[in-house]
């Protein structure tokens, strides 16, 4: 049983409502913050965002309508501050068009982050730049060998999962990294004379 206000590990989206709502740009930006940097009030979101408090407020509103955050317990005064509810957002083995106009949409956002990653990395430290992957293999698998790799796969990055939510268990030099998880079957277009 979750203790009421600790976020889940995962919140599985099935509603389309839902789907569309969680796929606005703003509000994907706001619920990662959330998870890293939160709770925090629609004042700090719109300086993390750079969108504004109303804007940001609407957002979150919208965000909580869904199950997406929550409002945190709050220290008393005016602005009261917001807290994910899951770690993770999933919509797994969702089949509609919401579903897979957000998956785009998360594509479309990786792909960014993902660039401005590799336009930004002579910044880092070089232990940062050689740790760095950016690359891809092709495998050939039957669809229950793949869904078996992605367990795999997922079961390796779960072993840091308990530092998301308590910073105490962060080694020293410990900072976010994303790691994606792609895999789809390879559609060759084939050659046409």
């Amino acid at each position: 049983m979750v203790e009421p206000g600790t976020p889940h590990h995962t919140v599985h989206l099935e509603d389309p409502r839902a789907l569309r709502a969680y796929a606005h740009p703003t509000r994907m930006k706001l619920v990662g913050l959330l998870r890293v940097e939160g709770p925090f009030t629609a004042t700090r979101a719109a300086e993390l965002t750079g969108e504004s408090v109303a804007s940001c407020s609407y957002h979150l509103r919208m965000l909580a309508k869904y199950g997406l955050v929550e409002e945190a317990e709050s220290g008393g005064g005016r602005d009261k501050p917001w807290r994910a509810t899951a770690h993770y957002t999933d919509w797994q083995g969702v089949d509609s068009e919401a579903a897979d106009a957000l998956s785009a949409t998360m594509a479309q956002r990786y792909f960014e982050s993902m660039t401005q990653a590799l336009l930004t990395r002579r910044q880092l430290p070089t232990a940062w730049r050689e740790a760095e992957q950016f690359g891809d293999d092709v495998v050939y698998v039957t669809a229950d060998e793949l869904a078996e790799l992605a367990g795999r796969f997922r079961e390796l990055v779960a072993a840091y999962d308990d530092r998301l939510g308590d910073p105490d268990r962060r080694p020293e030099g410990a900072e976010p990294v994303t790691v994606l998880r792609v895999a789809y079957r390879n559609r060759r277009e084939e050659a046409t004379s």
